[in-house]
């Protein structure tokens, strides 16, 4: 167990160091400017002192944003108030929503393509180069357009962001079923025909077991792309709630450290959503005698 540990807290340490680093250059230029102001002269310790301690400053030290998430999960569950429109816990749960929402729906249409895609020449010609073009334009981009479009036919709440989640998590999705379901050898289809096997048979017994490792790790890339998706999706709408209405709202006052401590809670969110996938790839595997 040490032997895990100790690269990952070595790695952690490092970047913890160069934040705290990048935090003294970034917001020097602020504390001088206000020493000047004052006509006093910072030495290094409190020039360094200041750059940690700033309200507003260009890049927040991780003891600030440490702080800020905790106000805003632990410290408001003590108070009983864990899901209060405060609460960082409330917004994930916003964002989480729409992101499971547009992972379930992402994962059925890329499985549907995929097998569209492995037992229809057609669809493998026409289809599939369409499913990566689809990913050359910005999310950025269509987003509104998405939003706009279905606000216009009465779609509002949680399904526009949904659709965007699903825009972004459906193509790890299809690209790794695809490889998948092609990933029996010539000798083991040669032996579903020597069985007189239908096409169904080699399906469920064959194709569909072995894409099993391929599915678990495109499930994770199109986790993570989802939880992207919806944070996306909050932007253009002017949401009042989520991870993504957090940025917006700490974006327009300047408040870094909200957006730091959101920006933190997203990564942490994708980290467990994906660590629970890890874990039902395991039990999963495990069971079908997979190594």
């Amino acid at each position: 167990m040490m032997r895990n540990l100790l690269p990952v807290l070595t790695i952690v340490a490092t970047l913890l160091a160069l934040w705290y680093a990048a935090a003294v250059a970034l917001n020097a230029q602020w504390a001088r400017d206000q020493a000047a102001r004052a006509e006093v002269t910072l030495a290094l310790p409190d020039l360094i002192a200041d750059t940690w301690s700033q309200d507003k400053p260009k890049l927040p030290a991780p003891h600030q944003v440490a702080v800020e998430i905790w106000n805003t999960t632990g410290a408001m569950v003590l108070e009983g108030r864990g899901f209060s429109k405060r609460s960082l816990f409330y917004h994930s749960w916003i964002t989480f929503s729409a992101t499971a929402l547009g992972f379930v729906l992402g994962t059925a249409l890329g499985v549907a393509l995929a097998i569209g895609i492995v037992y229809n020449r057609t669809m493998d010609m026409s289809v599939m180069p369409w499913v990566i073009a689809s990913q050359t334009i910005p999310i950025l981009a269509i987003a509104p357009m998405i939003i706009v479009v279905l606000n216009a036919v009465g779609i509002s709440g949680l399904l526009p962001k949904a659709m965007i989640s699903m825009y972004l998590s459906f193509f790890p999705v299809v690209v790794g079923m695809v490889k998948g379901l092609r990933s029996p050898t010539p000798m083991q289809l040669d032996q579903m025909r020597t069985w007189n096997a239908s096409a169904s048979q080699t399906f469920w017994r064959l194709r569909l077991p072995s894409s099993m490792p391929y599915l678990f790790t495109s499930l994770k890339v199109g986790m993570a792309a989802s939880l992207v998706g919806a944070i996306v999706g909050e932007l253009p709408t002017g949401a009042v709630a989520g991870l993504g209405a957090r940025l917006l709202a700490g974006s327009y006052y300047g408040q870094t450290i909200q957006i730091w401590s959101a920006l933190i809670m997203a990564a942490t969110l994708a980290a467990v959503l994906v660590g629970l996938i890890g874990l039902i790839q395991r039990i999963t595997l495990k069971r079908m005698g997979m190594a």
